[in-house]
């Protein structure tokens, strides 16, 4: 799959991994080109099983994504609209999207990421962010408005509703480790350990199958939003789904042929284990 011809960042593919470098003007303003470039990746990345894991990060010195363009939403209608009328905003829309690529997400924050960059950053899998870099806001509440990228949506479902209140309400910048307390990030790591940490992750995760990162990504997200009956008949569903397109039932023969269920010291290796495996196909 070809990855060119962004307008706000670049994309560069290794093995089964795909960096996404956000670098656009001063601050990574997040307009209708960002919003067109997330959209065209989307599409790409739907349709790509090479691309296993894709991580988000900028080499804009202080900006993840600033916040979604303000020349936007000054055209905004003034006018309420009913209930039955409403539909998706363009960047509830598109970030929508991002979110259910088949591929893990990751964003890798060393800078601000405000309004609609925290909403992009909540709409991706995963979240890490560097210390004494790293800044979030929702200041939406302060401009007479809301969070309308996601961010009422999801907020809640990282951190809890008192929570996400305080940060909606509260409209302040908050830093990684006050994040990492929220639980709108995975976690904070020093600026010099944020690099290797997610290399490492991601590098992790690109060995795996991708129908099996997929699978699992959707009886995940299923768990929010489905009664838990509903949600572990979803989680069956995409256990068959999975077993039918990777080598599963094979590596689980492997294992068994070489001692891993009863062996006590392939017991305290399984993490090796996993790696070994990906070898059976």
């Amino acid at each position: 799959m070809d990855y060119k011809n962004f307008q706000t960042f670049t994309a560069e593919q290794k093995g089964g991994i795909l960096t996404v470098d956000i670098n656009f003007g001063p601050v990574n303003v997040q307009g209708q080109e960002m919003l067109a470039d997330l959209s065209s990746l989307c599409l790409r990345l739907e349709r790509d099983r090479s691309v296993k894991v894709v991580v988000f990060e900028s080499s804009n010195p202080g900006y993840w994504v600033c916040h979604y363009d303000t020349d936007l939403l000054k055209d905004m209608s003034t006018e309420a609209v009913p209930r039955n009328e409403v539909q998706l905003l363009d960047l509830q829309s598109v970030l929508e999207r991002l979110s259910n690529v088949p591929q893990a997400t990751i964003a890798k924050i060393e800078g601000f990421a405000r309004g609609g960059g925290h909403e992009m950053a909540l709409a991706l899998d995963m979240r890490f962010a560097a210390r004494g870099k790293a800044k979030f806001m929702q200041m939406e509440v302060g401009m007479g408005i809301l969070p309308c990228g996601g961010g009422a949506s999801r907020m809640a479902r990282q951190a809890g509703l008192g929570k996400a209140l305080e940060i909606i309400l509260g409209a302040r910048d908050w830093d990684a480790d006050e994040a990492e307390k929220f639980g709108t990030i995975n976690k904070a790591l020093d600026a010099d350990e944020i690099g290797a940490y997610v290399d490492a992750l991601a590098e992790r995760i690109s060995k795996f199958p991708a129908e099996s990162i997929a699978a699992c990504k959707r009886a995940v997200y299923a768990s929010i939003d489905l009664p838990i009956k509903e949600a572990l008949k979803e989680e069956a569903y995409q256990l068959f789904q999975a077993t039918s397109k990777t080598p599963a039932v094979k590596r689980f023969q492997y294992a068994d042929d070489n001692g891993a269920q009863f062996d006590h010291n392939n017991q305290k290796n399984w993490e090796q284990m996993v790696m070994d495996i990906q070898e059976v196909n």
